[in-house]
């Protein structure tokens, strides 16, 4: 069986081969339109991939050889906060194309997920400062909080994503299929990189390999996926989750009708 690694460098280049795809289906779809931050997270997603892809695995860098080296800290550093907010960015698109025909719900959601996101990211830097002793290296330091702050903000998302999927369980709204599938693989997509994350800080960072085989091989399968699903047929053809007989699905529907308007009202005074 071949080992971790070249498992993992299999998987890396699956992820990039098919987040290039998945730019070229939303450009040539002309989907790219319509899903613009997803778009926009792709098209930085395939090359970054690579670029870290190859210098992983160069020899003769300065402090250490591929994943050891300097410029494989300072580029995972700097960049790593870039694609937080893509994160943020992308779950809130996901959400608006959801509930695109409640606002008034809609931008509720959205300073619930904002102050989310500040409090849980506050509170495991919070929760981090007894562990930061003198003597540890200011490049540790750096990486602690970095990675603290992507726990706080993951948990959030996390507990957001999994409110849109259980709203969509509950509410009979029509999308088009399109966002069902993007919903479904980017809960899949994300979900599963919060968890792997989880479990590196609750078990150690000496499963690191083996929750990167994990998270790599799930997020190269989910790159497909977007690249596969998405059509431009999918924008025309409706989707209705969960099936419920007529005059309930009207009587809910008439429910969040009223609680649309009333939380417009209140955005508006």
């Amino acid at each position: 069986m071949p080992d971790a690694a070249l498992l993992i460098s299999f998987f890396q280049i699956v992820a990039i081969l098919g987040s290039a795809l998945t730019v070229l289906k939303l450009l040539t779809t002309g989907l790219y339109r319509r899903y613009r931050i997803f778009f926009g997270y792709f098209l930085f997603r395939a090359p970054y991939m690579a670029i870290f892809l190859i210098v992983g695995h160069m020899r003769g860098l300065a402090g250490g050889d591929g994943t050891g080296s300097y410029l494989y800290y300072y580029m995972y550093l700097y960049s790593n906060p870039i694609f937080l907010l893509a994160y943020i960015l992308v779950v809130m698109e996901l959400y608006g194309l959801v509930l695109e025909r409640y606002k008034g719900l809609y931008t509720l959601g959205r300073w619930a997920m904002y102050g989310a996101i500040v409090i849980s990211a506050t509170i495991s830097i919070l929760t981090l400062l007894p562990k930061l002793g003198p003597s540890l290296p200011e490049p540790s330091k750096n990486m602690m909080y970095e990675v603290a702050a992507e726990r706080g903000i993951d948990f959030a998302l996390v507990i957001f994503i999994l409110l849109i999927v259980w709203f969509l369980s509950k509410y009979p709204i029509s999308l088009s299929r399109n966002v069902v599938v993007h919903t479904v693989i980017y809960s899949i997509f994300f979900l599963s990189d919060a968890l792997v994350l989880l479990g590196r800080t609750l078990l150690g960072y000496h499963v690191g390999q083996t929750s990167n085989l994990v998270a790599t091989a799930i997020g190269s399968a989910c790159s497909v996926a977007w690249a596969v699903l998405l059509t431009a047929h999918g924008e025309e053809v409706r989707a209705q989750l969960p099936q419920i007989r007529p005059e309930a699905e009207e009587r809910i529907l008439h429910q969040l009708d009223a609680l649309n308007a009333t939380l417009l009202k209140v955005s508006r005074k």
